[in-house]
C-alpha cells in the first residue's frame, strides 16, 4: 500500500521489533484490526453514579 485508502496521502511504516504497521502521518489512519463488536454492560443509573461519587 503505498498511499492512504483515507486520504490518498503517503502512508509510514511503523516497526516495533518484529511488528509493523502502517500509518497515514495527514489523516491519522493506522493498518491496525480492532474488533467493532460493542459491549453491552448495564448501564449505570445516576443515583448510583453520584451515590459512587459522594462515597470517595
Amino acid at each position: 500500500m503505498d498511499e492512504c485508502p483515507r486520504c490518498r496521502g503517503p502512508v509510514e511504516e511503523l516497526s516495533l521489533g518484529e511488528v509493523s504497521t502502517l500509518t497515514c502521518p495527514h489523516c491519522g489512519f493506522a493498518d491496525v484490526p480492532v474488533e467493532h463488536q460493542p459491549r453491552r454492560e448495564e448501564s449505570e443509573s445516576w443515583r448510583d453514579a453520584f451515590n459512587r461519587f459522594y462515597d470517595h
